[in-house]
């Protein structure tokens, strides 16, 4: 008996740091699996809605201390895509994000704080047109387990709005802001 009791609480031992811990995750952009929208103001008539289509990153995710979590994106700013090729070509353009110059654009975290219900607040530092500044997403959880393929992955959802004057992006009409949509699933290393 005693020496069941020693195993048991050897494994205990071993299984439960393993388990607090936090797992390292990489973005599944290869798969499609995660991306970046947006959708901002035309004019004040409408909207439009685009995508980056190149990006990449990795994330460390700790259910048990969400504040230990951490979250890094790195952008291709040359890959926006509103599906109009002129316009496009207009936006990746010095009058705007001037890709040329500014090819990157970078979000790092800094602190994430859990709002309860898998709902939580990832603030972090956004780099773009090569001014840093401070943003907040709000984030969901949306789950994690085995896949098909024998891996193991997690999926979050974020939105969080931007001022394109604050980091000296040129603006027309009403289109000060722009809302971003993420779609974020994560393959465990």
């Amino acid at each position: 008996m005693k020496k069941q009791l020693i195993a048991l609480g050897l494994l205990t031992a071993i299984t439960i740091p393993s388990l607090a811990s936090a797992a390292d995750y990489m973005i599944d952009t290869k798969g499609a699996h995660a991306s970046i929208n947006l959708k901002v103001k035309h004019l004040g008539y409408s909207f439009i809605k685009g995508r980056f289509n190149t990006f990449e990153g990795a994330f460390s995710y700790d259910p048990m201390n969400l504040s230990a979590s951490k979250v890094n994106v790195k952008i291709d700013t040359s890959s926006f895509d509103t599906n109009h090729a002129e316009r496009d070509k207009h936006v990746r353009s010095g009058d705007f994000l001037d890709v040329k110059k500014y090819s990157t654009a970078t979000f790092t975290s800094t602190k994430i704080e859990p709002k309860g219900n898998g709902e939580m607040i990832i603030d972090g530092e956004l780099t773009l047109h090569g001014q840093t500044k401070p943003i907040s997403i709000d984030a969901q959880f949306v789950g994690e387990g085995e896949d098909p393929w024998g891996g193991y992955r997690a999926g979050f959802t974020g939105t969080t709005r931007i001022e394109l004057k604050d980091f000296g992006i040129q603006v027309m009409g009403e289109s000060s802001y722009v809302d971003l949509e993420l779609h974020v699933e994560g393959i465990r290393q």
